[in-house]
C-alpha cells in the first residue's frame, strides 16, 4: 500500500515546544472529544461521574441506521433502538454541575475565566459554561466553520463520509456570547475565534486569567479557508489539502497567540498548553494521518489515544525540554492549579498529578509510575509502565502491548505473557469496580477498522472494534 504523506509547517507549536517542553508519550483523556475535554477540565477519569458516552443529537440518533447502513455488512453497525428511546435529552447529556472545573477553582485566587470555541459538555443552562466557573464564554453553537457557499471556504465532500454527512446536512456556522442569541459567525471559525482570543488577552492583561481555547479544527467536515487553501497548492489531492490547511490555520492561531502574549508583556508569566483531545478518524479517508500509530478516534490503540502536549512556562520550564513519562488530559487540572496556588478539592478523587515538581527548573523529583485507564463501555484499556492492555466485547479478544520494545503496537503479546496479562487485567477490574453506572445509555456500536481507513474494503481478516456510544 502506497501512502503519500504531506508534512505541514506548524511554526506556532514548535515554539511552544522550543521554548518550553515537549511531553512524549502525551493521551488523550479518551479516544472520544466529549470525555476527553471533562478529563481536562476536571482532572478526574470522567467516569467517576458517570460521563462515559459521547452526547449525540436526537437527529442524528434517529437516522445512525440509516446513516450508517449495512453496506459495511462483514462488521455492521449495532442499533440499540430500545436505549436510543431512553436516552437522556441531549442538552441534558454533559458534564454534572456537581463536578468542579479548573475555571471554577481558580475564580477564588482572582482570576478572570473565559471560554471560546468548542464545549460539548452539555446545552442545558446548568451545564453550560457560565454556570462551569466561566465569566465569558463564546460558545461555538453550530457545526460549520463557515456557510458552505461562502466564496471565502473550501469544502471536501466525501460520499463515504457519513459522520460529516450528518453534519453537512445539518450544520450551521454560529456562536453565542454567554448564553444569548445565537449570531452568524463573521469569518471562517478558527481565524475568528482566535481574533476573539486576542481581543481577551489584551481587555485582560492587567489581571489574572484562565484563557481556555477550544478550537474546533481539524475537526471534520472538512472546510478550509479559501487563503490557506491557495497557500497549499502544491498537495495535489483535494481532500488532503483542505484538512492540511485546517491544521495550518490551527497553528497559525497559535503563533498570533504566543506573538500577543509578547507584546503586552505578557510571556514571562504565562503558562501555555496545547494539545488535542483525540487522534485523527479513520472516517475523513487519509490514511497517513496518525502514522506512525495504528488505529483512530474512537480506538484504543495508540492512534486514538496519543496527542501532541507541549508547554512552556519562560523561566520555570526549561527550554527545549523534553518528558519521557507518560501523562494525560487529566494532569491539566493539578498542574494549573498548583500554579496558579489554588486549591485542590478534597471531597472527590483527583486522579491527574501535579507535573511542576517533574518539569520545572528546579525539578528535584521523579515523577512516580502510575498506571492510566481508558472506558468506553466494556471497551477498556489500561497502561502501566510500557505495558498497554486493551480489552473488548466486541469482538471478545485482548490486545497486550509492550510499548517500550513496540511502539507502534505491532506485535499481540495477550496468548505469549499471561503473566502480564492478569496483571494489568487485575488492574481494571480494581478500577473500575466502585464506578457509577454511565448518565445515559449507550445507543449503538459503530465497527472502526484498527488499520484502515473507511472508504478502504473490509476483508474477514481485518482487525477491527467496535465503538460504543
Amino acid at each position: 500500500m502506497y501512502f503519500l504523506t504531506i508534512r505541514v509547517s506548524t511554526p506556532g507549536i514548535d515554539a511552544i515546544a522550543r521554548e518550553g517542553v515537549r511531553f512524549e508519550k502525551g493521551y488523550a483523556g479518551a479516544p472520544i472529544c466529549t470525555v476527553s475535554r471533562a478529563a481536562l477540565l476536571t482532572g478526574r477519569y470522567p467516569w467517576r461521574f458517570g460521563l462515559e458516552f459521547t452526547p449525540t443529537p436526537g437527529a442524528m440518533a434517529k437516522v445512525a441506521g440509516e446513516l450508517f447502513g449495512t453496506e459495511r455488512a462483514l462488521r455492521p453497525l449495532i442499533l440499540n433502538k430500545d436505549s436510543a428511546a431512553k436516552a437522556v435529552p441531549f442538552d441534558d447529556q454533559g458534564m454534572p454541575p456537581s463536578e468542579q472545573t479548573l475555571a471554577e477553582l481558580l475564580k477564588p485566587r482572582g482570576y478572570h475565566t473565559m471560554h471560546i470555541g468548542k464545549w460539548h459538555l452539555g446545552q442545558s443552562t446548568a451545564m453550560r459554561p457560565n454556570n462551569q466557573g466561566f465569566d465569558e464564554s463564546l460558545n461555538m453553537e453550530g457545526l460549520l466553520y463557515l456557510d458552505q457557499n461562502d466564496p471565502g471556504v473550501v469544502n471536501a465532500k466525501q460520499d463515504f463520509d457519513k459522520v460529516s454527512k450528518f453534519f453537512w446536512d445539518n450544520g450551521r456556522a454560529s456562536v453565542s456570547f454567554n448564553g444569548g442569541k445565537q449570531f452568524k459567525l463573521p469569518k471562517y471559525m478558527t481565524d475568528y475565534y482566535t481574533d476573539e482570543a486576542l481581543k481577551a488577552i489584551r481587555s485582560n492583561k492587567n489581571r489574572p486569567f484562565l484563557l481556555y481555547l477550544a478550537h474546533w479544527g481539524p475537526h471534520t467536515p472538512l472546510q478550509a479557508s479559501r487563503q490557506d487553501y491557495d497557500d497549499l497548492a502544491n498537495i495535489p489531492d483535494h481532500s488532503r489539502r483542505v484538512y492540511s490547511a485546517m491544521v495550518r490555520a490551527v497553528d497559525r492561531s497559535v503563533s498570533r497567540l504566543l506573538k500577543t502574549l509578547q507584546e503586552e508583556g505578557l510571556d514571562d508569566n504565562t503558562i501555555v498548553i496545547f494539545a488535542s483531545d483525540n487522534g485523527a478518524p479513520a472516517y475523513i479517508g487519509l490514511p497517513e494521518v496518525n502514522q506512525p500509530y495504528r488505529g483512530w478516534k474512537l480506538t484504543m490503540f495508540e492512534g486514538g489515544l496519543r496527542v501532541p502536549y507541549v508547554a512552556k512556562w519562560p523561566g520555570r520550564i526549561p527550554a527545549g525540554s523534553r518528558y519521557a513519562a507518560p501523562i494525560s488530559s487529566i494532569d491539566v487540572l493539578p498542574t494549573l492549579i498548583a500554579a496558579g496556588g489554588a486549591a485542590l478539592p478534597k471531597d472527590r478523587v483527583i486522579d491527574g498529578v501535579n507535573l511542576l515538581p517533574f518539569i520545572a527548573g528546579a525539578k528535584t523529583e521523579i515523577q512516580p509510575p502510575r498506571a492510566l485507564f481508558w472506558r468506553d463501555g466494556p471497551y477498556r484499556a489500561v497502561q502501566e509502565q510500557g505495558w498497554k492492555l486493551i480489552v473488548s466485547e466486541r469482538p471478545k479478544k485482548n490486545w497486550l502491548f509492550d510499548l517500550n520494545r513496540d511502539p507502534i503496537e505491532q506485535t499481540n503479546l495477550a496468548e505469549r505473557d499471561l503473566q502480564k496479562l492478569a496483571h494489568l487485567q487485575k488492574l481494571l477490574l480494581s478500577h473500575h469496580a466502585d464506578m457509577p453506572s454511565p448518565l445515559w445509555p449507550s445507543f449503538l456500536e459503530l465497527p472502526v477498522e484498527i488499520d484502515k481507513t473507511t472508504n478502504q474494503k473490509q476483508l474477514p481478516d481485518d482487525e477491527y472494534t467496535y465503538w460504543n456510544n
